[in-house]
């Protein structure tokens, strides 16, 4: 246990001087933690270092931290300490919540932010564009743009560290029962759309949905890319991260991990764990329980 007594933690993310901030979207705040001594306990109380309301995803960038709500991108610069300098606010006018208000943000290697925003509902058209996408735009949060769309809620997502390709891990469509649908890997690249909300997994057909605009779902599945790889259905994944350290074996360089916050709807419950998807020459394998 690194840390404890912290409520409803969210969001993780570490700069590279070892400030550790922790984002609870139930308290509207962002923590900060330290572990100088190095022995992968946290020394003493977190320090709250930003209250915002629905605080939720979390980025480090140029030693700011970048912080998203449901309708607001802010920064703000990080101290020699860890605490944080004057708040700026770049956005406030992101997409409604609605079902799935949990925005996250990552910064690629073009230095280029990108965003993910869940969609409202379930399974429904959306009126406006920009829900169930990830966005792209410049690090002020300019020249904002859809990057993805078909998302229903890609929380994690990351770059495979061979070939600097963009995955990410999509939450699924509940009520189509305990096995349907998997939780999908998908290799996300510019301008695709990924599915959601008529057709999911490898192809399957939602049956209780129509597409906008007289498209049929045949057509709409010629429109959408498949999933890559599947995972048990309703597992919830979270937060993702590909692996680049020194202190794991060799065959874990390049894979990923993702936090899977468990199902609310699914006799048995499943999820609650952290899954590893193995890369090999940068193509995912599997994804197993670790």
């Amino acid at each position: 246990v690194f840390a404890s007594g912290l409520l409803n933690p969210r969001i993780l993310a570490v700069h590279p001087a070892g400030h550790i901030y922790v984002s609870r979207r139930e308290q509207g705040d962002v923590l900060l933690l330290h572990d100088a001594d190095g022995d992968g306990r946290a020394d003493g109380a977190p320090t709250q270092v930003l209250h915002r309301p629905q605080a939720h995803g979390l980025a480090v960038h140029d030693d700011h931290l970048y912080v998203v709500t449901v309708k607001e991108l802010l920064r703000a610069p990080i101290q020699p300490d860890g605490t944080l300098g004057e708040l700026e606010l770049l956005l406030d006018d992101l997409p409604d919540g609605g079902q799935h208000p949990n925005r996250t943000l990552a910064f690629g290697p073009d230095g280029m932010l990108y965003l993910s925003v869940g969609s409202t509902c379930n399974a429904c058209n959306e009126t406006n564009p920009e829900h169930a996408t990830i966005l792209r735009m410049k690090p002020d949060g300019s020249s904002r743009s859809i990057f993805a769309s078909g998302l229903r809620n890609t929380i994690g997502f990351g770059w495979q560290p061979v070939t600097g390709e963009l995955w990410g891990m999509d939450h699924n469509i509940d009520s189509l029962g305990d096995d349907e649908h998997p939780e999908e890997l998908n290799r996300i690249e510019r301008g695709k759309q990924y599915g959601w909300p008529h057709v999911f997994a490898d192809g399957g057909l939602h049956p209780q949905t129509t597409p906008p605009g007289g498209i049929t779902k045949a057509q709409w599945r010629d429109m959408s890319v498949p999933m890559v790889l599947g995972y048990t259905a309703h597992a919830a994944p979270m937060q993702m991260a590909f692996y680049q350290g020194a202190s794991f074996p060799a065959e874990y360089q390049g894979d990923a991990f993702v936090a899977m916050r468990g199902s609310w709807n699914r006799k048995p419950a499943v999820g609650y764990e952290v899954a590893r998807v193995r890369f090999e020459r940068g193509e995912p394998k599997a994804i197993e329980s670790f």
